[in-house]
Parts: structure tokens; C-alpha cells; sequence
């Protein structure tokens, strides 16, 4: 049996993003084509959906109680409480079939986010972005065609990030004062079968959690590539795995999935959670 509970059946189109909002408790994650927020209160399993005119790629927690959120092309400022969106960058020169996509705050304190590109089969045209509180926007990497698997050792002197199209995980050296980077190595490459790397978390041991939709797995790698664990997941396409507290929420999708696969796994783009296997690194905050 497996350890994973259907926790939300939310039913998204690419459920993703989950971010644990812990000083309120809460889970937070978006589903990307539906165009919306949802929030989860762990203890309460109360539930509330916030709305958006674009597809929401990713999320992040700010400092002010905000939300940083990516919108298709651009970066806004979203607050919960007032439901006020304030337009944080200019729209990026991307083609208009690429959008935003795996978005998280690094210990420099700035939102990092990438674009995946929307061509089939997906061309190297997508990049990876920097975004201060100031609204300055900046190309930080060029090259891949899925940008993903964002996230950072619980020392901040890690960066890691995955291009999902090449199936690519890999890793350079941080510093968290600055968000200079330098050292880059690629640590693993997995196949279809193997499950490509797509969203991602690190734990307090430095290992790198990582979802592979394509094989309906989670992996677990150490920091340096080696595999530590393959955990397979309850249904097809596990989008991003979470550490909350005692536990390990996983978004999933639904978007593209036959008729047949959607009836064996009516739970598919909902929001699964285990025991967590390890305790999750700290969680960045946008410094707004």
C-alpha cells in the first residue's frame, strides 16, 4: 500500500509550486492552466482558491506577507489579504509560446524563475531569471528548453536546477549574499524511463528531492548525483515534491493524460502527502 493520501482532489490541469507557508501553516501551490492559487490549512484542511487573469507558473512567500507570483511573462506582487496584484517586472522579451515556469526564492532573497518553452517537441529557447524586490529583472541562464527543479542546499551554497526537456540535473556553488554563481557541474541525467527531472526540494542533509513525471516516481539524490532512493508514486505525473512540517506534499498533473489513464487515476492534478522521509531545508522568503 502506499504511503502517499489523496489530500486534495483538486483536479488541476498541472497542479505545481508547492510552497509550505509555515509560521501560518498552510500549503500553498498553483495549478497552472486553471490560473489560480490554492491554499491548504494543514491542521484544519480548510480550503480557499485565489483567482488570476494569467496562468500562475510558480509562487513565492515575501517577506511583507505577500505573494510573489509569475504570471505568463511577468512577475507580480499578489497580497492575500487585500486581493490587491501590483505588476513587479516588464514583461520579458519571450516568444509567445513560452511562459514562465518553476519559480522559488533563493537565500539571496530573490525570485528565481525560468520559462519552458511550449513548442513540440520544445526547442533550447527557455532561460532562467532573477528577480530582486526592486523590480530588476535579469537573464541569468540561456540555452534549455524546460527550466525547473529549482532549489537550494539548507546552507545556501548550492544552487541546483534541472532542464526537464534534456533530462538534466545539475548544480552550481551559491553565495547567498550576492547570488553569484560559480562551478557548475552536472549531476545526473535520466532518461523517459528513469523519470525526467522536473520540480524539486532539498532536505536538511543537502539531498535533492526530485519529481519524474515521466516514470510516475520520486528520486532522491545525494549531493552529489548518486540516486539514494526511488519512491514510486501512487498515480502518473508527481510534479513537485514539499516538506511541510512532518510531512512531504506532491502536486500532481492531469493536463495530456488518455481517458483510460484518467479513469484508473481519477485522482491525477491533486495534492498527495506522506510521512515525511527527511526534515526540509528552510523555506527562502522574497525580500520585498
Amino acid at each position: 500500500m502506499s504511503e502517499f493520501e489523496l489530500v486534495w482532489d483538486a483536479r488541476c490541469g498541472v497542479a505545481e509550486s508547492p510552497v509550505w507557508d509555515e509560521p501560518n501553516r498552510r500549503l500553498l501551490f498553483c495549478d497552472i492552466p486553471g490560473k489560480r492559487i490554492h491554499v491548504l490549512q494543514i491542521d484544519t484542511m480548510a480550503r480557499e482558491t485565489w483567482d488570476f487573469p494569467e496562468v500562475v507558473g510558480s509562487l513565492g512567500l515575501c517577506r511583507s506577507g505577500r505573494l510573489v507570483v509569475a504570471q505568463k511573462h511577468h512577475v507580480i506582487l499578489f497580497d492575500p489579504r487585500t486581493q490587491e496584484r501590483r505588476d513587479l517586472t516588464p514583461k520579458v522579451a519571450e516568444p509567445d509560446t513560452s511562459r514562465f515556469n518553476d519559480g522559488k526564492i533563493g537565500p539571496d532573497g530573490a525570485f528565481w524563475v525560468g520559462t519552458i518553452d511550449g513548442n513540440s517537441p520544445r526547442q533550447p529557447t527557455a532561460a532562467l531569471y532573477r528577480v530582486t524586490a526592486d523590480g530588476t529583472i535579469t537573464r541569468e541562464e540561456t540555452g534549455m528548453a524546460n527550466s525547473n527543479g529549482l532549489a537550494w542546499a539548507p546552507d545556501g551554497q548550492t544552487m541546483f536546477h534541472s532542464d526537464t526537456a534534456a533530462g538534466i540535473i545539475e548544480a552550481w556553488d551559491f553565495d547567498p549574499a550576492t547570488g553569484k554563481r560559480s562551478n557548475h557541474r552536472v549531476l545526473a541525467k535520466l532518461t523517459n524511463d528513469q523519470g525526467r527531472p522536473d520540480g524539486a526540494a532539498t532536505d536538511m542533509d543537502g539531498n535533492y528531492w526530485s519529481a519524474g513525471p515521466s516514470a510516475g516516481v520520486l528520486h532522491c539524490f545525494s549531493p552529489a548525483g548518486e540516486v539514494l532512493r526511488r519512491w514510486d508514486f501512487p498515480v502518473p505525473g508527481p510534479t513537485m515534491p514539499c516538506f511541510a512540517g512532518e510531512h512531504l506534499f506532491v502536486t500532481s498533473l492531469r493536463e495530456g493524460k488518455p481517458e483510460a489513464v484518467l479513469a484508473e487515476f481519477p485522482g491525477l492534478g491533486g495534492l498527495f502527502r506522506a510521512p515525511a522521509p527527511a526534515k526540509g531545508a528552510p523555506v527562502g522568503v522574497f525580500a520585498d
